[in-house]
């Protein structure tokens, strides 16, 4: 017997629009081939470390947008169980610190994935763009498992008929 295409799938959550339609996606995916979600966002501390080696900021600023990282991740985090609850779907949600893209990979690892989904979007700034390609390429060329990148135009439509 072939083994499913999809039992566990993992959403990278980042706050942005994109990684809320991943989510999205991720609910299809579950109910369509009834497989296991896991979302994760990740507390960057590796670009704050880096930031205040770059003296950008200072100890107390450092901490400070630590905490507030970790605060907005856990609301994104209660937002994305609530998506999932809303279709009938649970998501196991997970907030990490360090790297984002090692994170990423460390955890799809433990949890046996078979897809890592990232919202993609064409719309973000130059800036984070630049960071996000960073990112996705990293998670692109360490995981072990496929990488799905959403697009999906009409993700929002199809959520809501699901």
């Amino acid at each position: 017997m072939i083994k499913p295409l999809f039992q566990n799938i993992l959403v990278m959550v980042n706050g942005t629009e994109a990684s809320i339609n991943a989510v999205r996606y991720a609910v299809l995916m579950a109910k369509l081939y009834r497989c296991k979600v896991f979302a994760c966002y990740v507390v960057d501390t590796a670009t704050i470390k880096q930031l205040m080696l770059s003296r950008v900021f200072i100890e107390e600023e450092s901490a400070e947008y630590e905490h507030s990282l970790e605060e907005n991740g856990k609301r994104y985090l209660a937002w994305v169980d609530e998506i999932g609850k809303s279709k009938g779907v649970k998501i196991e949600c997970e907030l990490r610190r360090g790297a984002v893209w090692s994170e990423i990979v460390s955890l799809a690892e433990a949890r046996r994935v078979d897809a890592i989904l990232l919202g993609a979007s064409d719309s973000s700034g130059s800036d984070q763009k630049e960071i996000q390609s960073s990112t996705f390429r990293s998670i692109l060329l360490n995981a072990r498992c496929s990488v799905i990148a959403v697009k999906e135009a009409m993700i929002e439509q199809l959520y809501k008929l699901a």
